[in-house]
């Protein structure tokens, strides 16, 4: 494989992390209005740190600190998107 093919296989999985990113946050959402409805708050620091050692471990050694970062990301994220819609 040359250059090319590399990144065209990065472009491609680029498109697959932005599907499920997508698909992701439109649970976030539902997940927002249940929480509204119940009255329950955004944040829950414990689910979220139990699933940075989760992801961390299935990630292995040699990405379980990107992992985790990549998580600690999307869990700021998916707050600040749930916080948005509880003030529409």
């Amino acid at each position: 494989m040359d250059l090319k093919d590399y990144r065209e296989k990065i472009d491609w999985i680029d498109d697959e992390i932005l599907r499920l990113f997508k698909e992701r946050m439109d649970v976030s959402c539902e997940i927002a209005l249940y929480k509204k409805e119940l009255g329950l708050p955004v944040r829950d620091a414990a689910r979220e740190s139990e699933k940075l050692d989760v992801m961390g471990e299935k990630a292995g050694e040699e990405f379980r600190g990107y992992a985790r970062a990549l998580y600690f990301t999307l869990f700021e994220l998916s707050r600040d998107y749930q916080g948005r819609i509880l003030d529409r």
